[in-house]
């Protein structure tokens, strides 16, 4: 089968990357795969829906920095092609990278993903889904059980008096965003820097204020689920810790935060559990949690990372069985004949 992968950029990806790594074992498989971003739709008068593909003119799977170097230069080979010669499109891109300097790309994953889905083409996480997600308060959907206490506005005086009610303090952050900018622990309200810190995350727009976690200075468990239910492989979890660098509240990888293993105990399986139903029921076929505790801080259905992180920590590649659980669904697909809707069929 053909995979497209949408990414924000072909030449902002790495090596590093889970896409890279599901790239790779989709070619390890047998499969062909090619790179699709915001800017490489057609819609004709015909109604047809084309890509321009970005592929590797080397099929043979390769190291992850070789082959996203191919990518990125001569060695990559563009065409433009018919959706109908796709079978899955991939979205993995970040909406919050686009939202201020191309705020037309950042929905254009959902916008053309339905496109494609309507054209019968199997869409991961499905585009209805996604753009119900298009930030934050999509989590407030979730069962109240495994939310952080959380208020959400742009008045200071509403932020003042949240903080007060919460005797081990908040965090700060903006309800649009990724990577951990702008995301600040308050301990007070008369934290002299409050309005400062007030006015530069307000101005991309609303703020959260969560009451804060003590357990989350040993950092968050970054936990996969796919299909609704945590991936794994013979007892081995798609999980990490992700523990913030010394100092810093963040624990995110690209904020100096570093990846170590961690245990998967009931209690973070009963957390699994609870935010299942709605995943499955919005199409989310691959998401990742940010578990603290028994809370879930942060669900990210867009682009989770870490499974290189968890492939060096554990000596287990679960990017394969990603890979084998999108060919079930295609194969599904074709004997179920268009009966099976794109949402169903993304968690099924």
């Amino acid at each position: 089968m053909r995979i497209a992968f949408f990414v924000n950029s072909i030449e902002g990806e790495a090596g590093t990357y889970t896409t890279t790594s599901l790239a790779i074992a989709a070619m390890a498989r047998g499969h062909e795969v090619c790179y699709v971003t915001p800017g490489d739709f057609v819609l004709r008068p015909d109604n047809s829906l084309l890509i321009r593909a970005t592929t590797s003119k080397s099929s043979k799977p390769r190291k992850a920095d070789a082959f996203i170097s191919a990518l990125q230069g001569d060695q990559a080979d563009i065409q433009t092609i018919d959706i109908s010669e796709v079978d899955v499109l991939f979205l993995r891109n970040d909406p919050s990278e686009d939202a201020d300097e191309r705020p037309w790309a950042a929905h254009a994953g959902a916008i053309f993903g339905r496109l494609a889905a309507e054209r019968g083409v199997l869409t991961v996480n499905d585009p209805d889904g996604l753009a119900r997600a298009q930030n934050k308060l999509y989590f407030q959907g979730f069962p109240e059980a495994v939310r952080p206490v959380t208020l959400i506005s742009k008045s200071i005086e509403e932020i003042r008096a949240f903080i007060d009610e919460q005797k081990q303090g908040v965090i700060l952050k903006p309800l649009q965003g990724s990577g951990g900018r702008n995301v600040f622990k308050i301990a007070s309200s008369k934290e002299a820097n409050l309005n400062q810190i007030f006015e530069a995350v307000s101005g991309e727009g609303y703020l959260i204020a969560q009451g804060y976690l003590p357990d989350a200075t040993a950092g968050d468990i970054r936990l996969f689920l796919m299909n609704g239910r945590p991936l794994q492989r013979d007892g081995a979890y798609a999980a990490f810790r992700r523990v913030p660098a010394k100092g810093e509240v963040r624990s995110n990888m690209n904020a100096a935060g570093t990846a170590a293993a961690v245990e998967i105990t009931p209690k973070i399986l009963a957390v699994a559990d609870m935010v299942r139903p709605k995943l499955i029921e919005d199409g989310m076929f691959l998401v990742g949690l940010d578990i603290v505790g028994d809370k879930v801080l942060e669900i990210n259905v867009f682009t989770p990372g870490g499974l290189p992180n968890i492939a060096e920590l554990h000596g287990v590649d679960l990017a394969p069985d990603v890979i084998a659980a999108l060919e079930q669904k295609v194969e599904m697909q074709k004997n179920y004949a268009g009966q099976l809707s794109n949402r169903t069929l993304a968690t099924l």
